[in-house]
């Protein structure tokens, strides 16, 4: 009885800490300096949503978490050629001192945090050490960044910003002193890498389209010397900054001390809202697909729907619609935190989208989506389904996961290297169902001679 009643006891005093945690008028502000968060190659701000949930969860004012959108989110091919919907690394790094700049005007803090994933961390290392950057940035966290490159050999695409032997971290790289630190004080410097499972800190060219032959760079890529170089075992390139592993490092970084909790603790009161965006197509070769931007798409219609937890289907009528404005945002919409939703996006020139996602816990302004376009390969499918999950990989070897039944799911390969799965389902319309690793979300199928897809997104 004593065992239980101290088990009960410490499992009170948790649920108290973590409550206390997720409410800001615990914190002092003082203490919990404004965090900027630096999205990588092609993603948006919405990539930060669980990070940013893990900071509020522990006492972080959301108006003190910044996630910034670079509308041209690709870096370029050759970093000193202008190429149509991309930017280059200076582009990139203006682009994030202009966003430091409003968040202190906004707060009237005189420095912040950087945390960034990927591509994102080029962007910061390039703002501290050539931007100005240095006095107003108290903390740089880097999440899986290719700081030494994705491969080095100047035979090879050698202006690429993602060439370890190019110009561009030849100069970052640079040694700044007597000892060889590649960082730039007086920032403190961390970054965070996997231990091996990272597609782009390998040995070898598989993931960039050069199988068999060497990328001269290990999996140590992403350290810097002068930093505090974490390792995570097996996480993969995205999770580096997105799993709770790396929340847990970076709050020990920022603050001195473990969180109260890891766990995304949840709200009585959600509000969504975020920004609709489009894709562009490629202006050399349209048929070869699209690119990634984050520019609005305005115009574009949005309905959310109410949706059954097992069968997917519609409760009732649409819940909020919407044109979307100039600006690209939507919202604010008041969601139950114990609902499933489904996010219809439709917009000329786009496939009518149907989003589902699992029920949100807490409120986001970063609920930002892109209806699909369909790739001329899929037109006489009966449907088309994708399993997205934006904030890791899907590992067979590593992960538990299923895609309508198939486990794994169709495309998954082992490596944490890809990140969706899609499907050419049958017998419409019909529930399908994206699982992984305990998260499962509910969707329908329709039907793509209608000019219907649906995509299944994990949060986690």
């Amino acid at each position: 009885m004593t065992t239980r009643r101290h088990a009960l006891l410490a499992i009170t005093a948790a649920a108290a800490l973590a409550a206390c945690a997720s409410n800001p008028s615990t914190a002092t502000r003082a203490d919990l300096p404004p965090i900027v968060f630096v999205h990588g190659n092609g993603d948006s701000a919405s990539i930060w949503t669980t990070t940013l949930w893990r900071f509020e969860s522990n006492g972080w004012p959301r108006d003190r978490l910044h996630a910034i959108d670079v509308p041209y989110p690709l870096a370029r091919d050759d970093d000193t050629v202008a190429q149509p919907g991309r930017t280059s690394s200076a582009e990139h790094m203006a682009y994030l001192k202009a966003e430091v700049d409003k968040v202190l005007a906004r707060t009237g803090a005189k420095q912040v945090v950087l945390v960034a994933n990927s591509r994102g961390g080029a962007a910061v290392r390039n703002y501290i050490q050539n931007g100005g950057g240095a006095p107003f940035v108290s903390h740089a966290i880097l999440g899986g960044t290719p700081n030494h490159g994705v491969w080095a050999d100047p035979a090879f695409s050698p202006r690429s910003e993602f060439n370890g032997a190019g110009p561009f971290l030849t100069a970052l790289n640079a040694p700044k002193d007597a000892a060889g630190n590649e960082v730039t004080g007086p920032v403190k410097w961390m970054t965070i890498r996997s231990d091996k499972n990272d597609k782009f800190a390998q040995p070898d060219g598989q993931w960039i389209g050069r199988r068999g032959q060497p990328t001269n760079v290990t999996h140590e890529g992403p350290a810097l010397k002068g930093a505090e170089n974490v390792v995570i075992p097996r996480i993969d390139h995205r999770e580096t900054a997105f799993s709770p592993a790396a929340f847990e490092a970076m709050h020990r970084f920022i603050t001195g001390k473990a969180p109260a909790t890891t766990a995304i603790v949840p709200e009585h009161r959600v509000v969504l809202s975020g920004k609709v965006s489009g894709l562009g197509l490629s202006s050399t070769n349209p048929a070869s697909g699209n690119y990634a931007n984050n520019l609005p798409l305005p115009g574009a219609k949005l309905e959310v729907f109410a949706i059954d937890p097992v069968q997917g289907e519609r409760r009732g009528a649409a819940v909020h619609t919407q044109v979307v404005g100039a600006d690209g945002q939507w919202g604010p919409f008041n969601a139950d935190p114990q609902s499933r939703y489904e996010f219809v996006l439709s917009a000329p020139g786009y496939a009518t989208t149907h989003i589902y996602r699992s029920p949100f816990p807490r409120s986001s302004t970063i609920v930002n989506m892109r209806p699909e376009r369909v790739p001329e390969a899929d037109r006489n499918a009966p449907a088309l389904a994708i399993m997205s999950r934006p904030r890791g990989y899907l590992d067979p070897g590593r992960d538990k996961m299923a895609f309508d039944g198939q486990s794994p799911p169709p495309g998954a390969v082992p490596g944490a290297g890809v990140a969706s799965s899609r499907l050419k389902p049958t017998g419409l319309p019909r529930p399908i169902v994206a699982e992984f690793n305990g998260e499962r979300v509910v969707g329908r199928t329709w039907p793509l001679a209608e000019g219907h897809v649906s995509v299944l997104e994990l949060h986690y």
